[in-house]
């Protein structure tokens, strides 16, 4: 069973409810920006290639190695905090936070939330 944060669209709007599990995100953290390509999260996926291209020249100086392990450190953050971020990107786009849900899948939570 996983925790599901719903988020009904804004008024007006016929979508279906937004759901976010509260899970590590394995895409996050293995392909950073096709996960933030996919949710919209533009200022961030702008935020980690800076940071990447900031690897890249700090790595003459600290060593590949160390900007290797510091890239990994930073995928893993991500994986972490990837549910975080879709939650804000949603708010910020006017949808509403209806509250938590606890399902076996992602369906199964949208189907509860139109209950």
């Amino acid at each position: 069973m996983t925790l599901y944060a719903i988020f009904d669209p804004k008024p007006g709007k016929p979508d279906l409810p937004a759901v976010v599990p509260e899970t590590f995100s394995w895409l996050a953290a293995v392909l950073p920006p096709v996960f933030l390509l996919k949710h919209g999260l533009w200022l961030e996926l702008v935020a980690w290639l800076l940071k990447v291209v900031a690897l890249v020249v700090l790595s003459r100086f600290i060593g590949a190695d160390a900007a290797c392990l510091l890239y990994l450190l930073a995928t893993i953050w991500l994986g972490f905090a990837a549910a975080g971020l879709r939650r804000h990107a949603l708010q910020w786009r006017g949808w509403i936070f209806r509250g938590p849900r606890i399902a076996p899948s992602a369906d199964l939570a949208q189907l509860e939330a139109l209950q």
